[in-house]
């Protein structure tokens, strides 16, 4: 039975507060006013003093309109009609298409536990060396994209989403400027990957409520595909976005603020996303990539810093480009062992001679006599960045490799590499290894 309320006690900014008895958190509930009906959720308690936030706002209500709690939390709907789709924060179509209600499924339930998951050991292919080569993207990891506003996140995952060897993407966007959501539209559907996909898009004019449902609704819905047996891959941008309607609503609550103005829960709230992304046993997987813009390019910033705990490493996007320094996925080593049994080695080669390149730049504009060496460096650094880093790269990984050696064989002999002979004689370009033996024997 529906528990229904005809007084408001209180109106601040755009959460009421009723006095009612037997209600859960989260739960949700109709506000009936003149202008219309609109949903609200329970976000806090207080003995029998209830504060919900209103998803469409305050305006127009009064402390003499109705509430009439639902005795259900959040919910979406769950099915293949899914796919295809693009829905608003609050799980209705964005797409004009028709509302969707059977099977409904609750949101923001818990984690999976720990002993129903499997230890990763798959690698998802995107067609980007900087992470299929550097930093290989495990099914189930949970890994976030550093960067600053103005730096190309939402084309590399756009990228990612069309091309990631994966079953369904789900895109959950908080704060999205207008032009991104249709950027990613337009890309995923002249791409033909929109059958695979499922948006779900809170606008930076949307109500702020509806940005914190977003990954809720994206990761329970992942969660469902994930137990059918599917390889689910869910993009969020930006999380930045999703704490800072996480402070709001705790300023308007009044609570204590913690660093920066953002609530206390923030880890808390930040790992409860993040550590849906699980494989099952015997059946699917839920890897979750997600945007954390940094203020001024601080890592330290609460956001960066306390997603930094939660996550098995990172991607920094800088200057258009992933950087090999400072980024890192924690599992790659699961992975990338039995991809190519050159990838190990020649990663770890190639980013040895980039550090060192790095080096040669300091030292040359410093102005310091470059070396025969400091030369090689310099040529091999540049080929580095434009044949493997720049994100207009788009190549499998087998290639990406193939083009590592071609790379050093341009800029380097064969003993200045530092890899295993062994390796050496089986990768190394044919003709660039000829010319060497030549040389070799006329000396």
């Amino acid at each position: 039975m529906r528990k229904v309320y005809s007084k408001i006690e209180q109106i601040v900014g755009n959460v009421i507060t009723v006095k009612a008895s037997e209600i859960k958190y989260g739960e949700l509930a109709e506000v009936h006013s003149a202008h219309g009906m609109s949903l609200a959720e329970v976000i806090r308690m207080n003995e029998d003093l209830v504060s919900l936030q209103v998803f469409s706002g305050s305006r127009g209500i009064s402390t003499g309109d109705e509430v009439r709690f639902l005795g259900n939390p959040m919910r979406v709907s769950f099915s293949d009609n899914l796919l295809g789709r693009i829905f608003t924060g609050g799980g209705k179509p964005r797409d004009k298409g028709p509302e969707l209600l059977e099977n409904m499924i609750e949101i923001g339930g818990p984690s999976v536990n720990p002993a129903k998951r499997i230890i990763p050991r798959n690698m998802i292919r995107t067609g980007i060396p900087m992470i299929d080569v550097f930093n290989s993207l495990v099914e189930s990891q949970k890994l976030p994209i550093f960067s600053v506003s103005g730096e190309p996140y939402n084309e590399l995952l756009a990228r990612i989403a069309m091309q990631a060897e994966v079953d369904i993407i789900i895109l959950g966007g908080c704060g999205l400027k207008y032009d991104d959501y249709l950027f990613f539209k337009e890309t995923l559907e002249e791409g033909g990957a929109m059958s695979r996909a499922i948006f779900f898009i809170h606008t930076a004019a949307d109500p702020v409520v509806e940005c914190l449902q977003v990954p809720d609704l994206s990761l329970a819905v992942a969660e469902q595909f994930g137990l059918q047996g599917k390889r689910v891959l869910v993009l969020l941008s930006d999380m930045t976005n999703f704490a800072d309607a996480l402070k709001e609503i705790a300023i308007t609550m009044e609570q204590v603020p913690s660093n920066r103005g953002y609530p206390g829960d923030l880890y808390s709230q930040l790992a409860a996303r993040y550590e849906k992304a699980v494989d099952f046993e015997g059946a699917g997987s839920v890897t979750v990539l997600a945007v954390t813009t940094m203020p001024g390019d601080d890592v330290t910033h609460p956001v960066p810093d306390n997603t930094g705990y939660i996550t098995e490493g990172q991607f920094y996007l800088r200057n258009g480009r992933i950087e090999p320094f400072g980024s890192l996925s924690r599992l790659k080593q699961l992975v990338n062992k039995n991809s190519r049994e050159d990838h190990r080695a020649l990663m770890d080669g190639m980013i040895k001679l980039y550090a060192l390149y790095q080096e040669t730049l300091e030292k040359k504009a410093m102005g310091f006599r470059m070396s025969e060496w400091d030369k090689k460096l310099l040529k091999y650094g540049e080929q580095f960045e434009s044949g493997l880093m720049h994100l207009s790269v788009n190549i499998p990984l087998e290639s990406a490799l193939d083009r590592g050696w071609q790379i050093l064989a341009e800029c380097l002999t064969p003993e200045e590499t530092g890899l295993r002979t062994e390796l050496i004689k089986k990768f190394w370009p044919k003709q660039e290894l000829s010319a060497t033996d030549g040389k070799d024997q006329t000396k």
